[in-house]
């Protein structure tokens, strides 16, 4: 292949890998939205991908989501620990929180699923102020393909069965270039 034909052939992979990306994102937004609304209304927590011939090519499944701790207000988590730990409060030109002490402390809530945490040492229970349990990372789904799934795609993309069901629209002049 020459330098032309290979500048060529990734300017056209480029650009059908932009519209690719686009209509991926926006598909699989819209499968975690209807993925999570039949999990609501009736349990659902797996779906069977199939071509438009009626062959499975993979199993879509919902993944749950964390929560952990996480300190939303410095300020009120630092006066706290500097009134009842001061060992564990580094002075500078502000008070900070030992990291340590801080990665004990959140590692203890997001154990608990709380915002109290009991001193093991004195048995006290606290309510630490400035931490909240968050979600760490959204509920999201995997996709996980059938052992000749792929196959199956790339072949029934090569006779043309998938214009309808997922590739997207290329329009004829898609503006400016990203």
């Amino acid at each position: 292949m020459n330098v032309k034909d290979a500048v060529a052939r990734e300017a056209v992979l480029r650009a059908l890998l932009d519209a690719i990306g686009t209509a991926y994102q926006q598909a699989r937004a819209e499968a975690q939205q209807l993925l999570d609304a039949a999990a609501q209304d009736h349990g659902l927590r797996q779906v069977a991908a199939a071509l438009p011939d009626g062959r499975q090519v993979a199993v879509v499944s919902l993944t749950g989501s964390t929560a952990e701790a996480q300190v939303t207000d410095e300020r009120a988590f630092t006066r706290w620990v500097a009134a009842e730990y001061p060992t564990e409060v580094e002075r500078r030109f502000v008070t900070t929180v030992r990291p340590a002490f801080a990665e004990r402390i959140l590692q203890d809530l997001t154990a608990t699923g709380r915002t109290a945490w009991t001193d093991p040492q004195t048995g006290v229970l606290h309510e630490v102020p400035g931490v909240r349990i968050a979600p760490r990372r959204a509920r999201t789904h995997s996709v996980r393909f059938a052992r000749t799934g792929r196959a199956d795609i790339a072949r029934a993309w090569h006779d043309g069965h998938l214009t309808a069901l997922a590739l997207p629209h290329l329009p004829a002049d898609p503006g400016k270039s990203p």
